[in-house]
This record gives C-alpha cells, structure tokens and sequence, in this order.
C-alpha cells in the first residue's frame, strides 16, 4: 500500500513539475507568435527559449520528431534574428531610387527584410515534394522507431521545418501553413495528454490566421510605395 502511494506521489509530482515547464514554454510559445504578427525581431528569443523547453517535453511523451523538430526550431530562432537584422544586399539596392535630376534618395523599408509573396505554383511544388518526405520519415518512424503517431508526427514535422523557413524569409503564405499544421497538431498533443499545449494551438489557429492578414497589410502598403516611388522617378 505505502508503494502505491509512493508510486501516485512521485506520479502527481512529475506532472507537476510537466505542467510548470509547459506553462511556461506555453506563454513565450504565445509571446514569440504575438511578436511575429508584428514582425518584431524578438519574437526570434521568445522562439528560442519556449523550444528549448518543449525538446525536453516532447522527448519525455515520445514524441521523437516533434522533439527533433524544437531543436531545428532552436537553430531556426538564431537564423531568423540575423536574417531579419540583416538586409539582403539585393533588397537594400532595390529599395533605394536616386532621382537623376534633384540626386534624391527614396527608401522604402530598408532597416529589416521585406515580406514577400511566392506563387501559387511554387507552393505546389513545395507541398508536393514536402508531402513525399513527410511519408518517407513516417515509414521509417513506424518500422524502426517507438514514436507515437509516426505518420502524423512526420508530417506535421516536415512541413513545419519548411514553414519555419518561410517565416524567416518573411514569405506572407506561411501563415496559411501553419493554420493546416495547428490544425493537425491539436490532435496529436491532445492525444498525448498535453492539453495546455492542445488549447494553445487552437488559439495559434485564429492567431495565423490574423497573423496573415496583418502581414498582407503590409505586404500591400510596401507594394504601393515601391510603385510611387517608381512613379515619382519616372516622372521627374
């Protein structure tokens, strides 16, 4: 009897201590994807501590690939802030326009990188080629591995890596992405009995959401100066 309630306390205590560091990861989760929607650089060092917290959770519930995935996310965060510190020399020659006759410069944008937009044939290609590697992980997670969910892992995995990618790129459609990966990881976390992770991802969902709309907004105010300033240089 005193084994069995050794055994309950040492169990309640363990899932204690989980849901402390879930909370955790759960609120600077919630504060790196707040900051994103803004396009605030750090949203990169909320990113890299709530995934360091979250390789250790989902180690723990074996979820393997998800805890390989937090450590890209890791590396990711570090890529991300340098990218969105350092402007492309390309993009910082496009946005300046000298005026041949007053010697004016016009900027637009320059102090961080640009959102742009890919075309819809582009994603094809990636959600294609994605969806093939995805199968291919998830085959060898569900023969050679003990992973829960292997197929479902793998996916979510795989496209979250190339998602991650977008959004240090700043392409706008990531958003869209990740609207379909929070869809599918609720799921999978709500399975796993991670719930304030599960709830966190239903607000990610109406949070990409608005996250695309806002970066569209943008994306469409920095298409209208790039095309008066051309106006204005064509014309004096």
């Amino acid at each position: 009897m005193n084994d069995l309630l050794l055994t309950l306390q040492q169990a309640l205590s363990e899932a204690s201590l989980m849901t402390f560091w879930e909370a955790i990861a759960v609120m600077l989760a919630l504060a790196y994807l707040i900051l994103a929607m803004k396009t605030n650089i750090w949203c990169w060092s909320a990113a890299f501590v709530s995934t360091a917290i979250y390789t250790v959770l989902f180690w723990n519930v074996s979820l393997l690939m998800e805890s390989v995935l937090n450590i890209y996310y890791m590396g990711m965060a570090v890529y991300g802030y340098w990218l969105w510190l350092h402007v492309p020399d390309l993009q910082h020659r496009n946005s300046h326009n000298i005026d041949s006759h007053n010697n004016t410069h016009h900027t637009i944008d320059t102090h961080q990188l640009n959102i742009t937009s890919w075309s819809w044939s582009a994603h094809a290609v990636v959600i294609s080629v994605t969806s093939l590697v995805s199968m291919l992980v998830g085959y060898v997670m569900a023969n050679y591995t003990s992973a829960a969910f292997p197929y479902v892992d793998a996916a979510t995995t795989c496209f979250a890596v190339v998602t991650t990618y977008l959004v240090a790129k700043k392409v706008l459609e990531n958003w869209l992405y990740w609207v379909v990966i929070d869809f599918v990881s609720i799921y999978l976390y709500f399975q796993k009995g991670l719930m304030l992770t599960s709830g966190l991802f239903v607000l990610y969902v109406a949070m990409a959401l608005g996250g695309y709309i806002m970066w569209r907004k943008k994306y469409r105010h920095n298409i209208i100066q790039q095309q008066n300033i051309i106006q204005d240089v064509v014309g004096a």
